[in-house]
């Protein structure tokens, strides 16, 4: 006889189905966030962010959804914004310690790894709760790579990813319209596109981040009059 059904609510339980519902409840945190969309260039990867500003007092320049993590490495998440706030902080601290001991950029998708291993710990033990994020990490080491690190945990690379609500449609999009050989702005271009589809409210400079990483400059997070350029 299975215990209580809420006993699966309440701790890292398996359900009888093999759910751990604290995840999938994670889940549904990210597709309640704004949508975030990666795309690897010809010799750069591009982060696009929309910014889901309901509040008309809000000041803009205060919400921020993509971050430089290293030199080379840049991030963008899509849920809970504490806890993509906490797993940002985590990443420059990791990648700062690696800086510090190997006097290098860590690889993109040895920091994909450690985040993944951290979120994991939260699925694992009773008293915990996942994070209920997902996020993108961009970076540059011997080429451009990006990774989708998800509420359970794993982690995969991706040549055009997109996370949060408007995941579904973006991948469509992406899956059609994605080629290997788009430069950096054609790559900001369809990122903006498919934001636009996505979004009944107009794009603007305000709403909008924009990251890019390459060999040459690094991470590099455009202003709003570089952004408005694009719009």
């Amino acid at each position: 006889m299975y215990p209580n059904i809420q006993a699966y609510d309440r701790g890292g339980m398996f359900s009888p189905e093999g759910k751990l519902f604290q995840v999938e409840y994670a889940k549904e945190a990210v597709k309640k966030g704004a949508t975030s969309i990666g795309i690897i260039a010809d010799k750069s990867v591009v982060l696009i962010a929309h910014k889901n500003i309901t509040e008309p007092l809000l000041v803009p320049a205060t919400v921020q959804k993509i971050f430089r993590i290293d030199q080379y490495i840049g991030a963008t998440y899509s849920g809970l914004v504490s806890d993509g706030l906490r797993i940002i902080g985590l990443m420059r601290s990791k990648t700062q310690t690696h800086r510090m001991i190997y006097d290098e950029t860590e690889s993109v998708e040895s920091i994909a790894k450690e985040v993944s291993e951290e979120m994991q710990q939260a699925t694992q033990y009773g008293g915990l709760r996942p994070f209920g994020i997902s996020l993108l990490i961009a970076g540059f080491d011997s080429k451009p790579r990006l990774f989708e690190v998800e509420p359970a945990a794993a982690f995969f690379g991706y040549k055009a990813d997109a996370i949060g609500s408007g995941k579904k449609i973006a991948v469509e999009i992406l899956e059609k319209e994605y080629k290997e050989n788009l430069s950096s702005e054609e790559a900001i271009e369809l990122g903006l596109r498919i934001i636009n589809k996505i979004n009944t409210k107009k794009t603007s400079e305000d709403n909008i981040d924009i990251g890019i990483v390459n060999k040459e400059q690094g991470y590099k997070q455009l202003t709003q009059k570089e952004i408005l350029k694009y719009l």
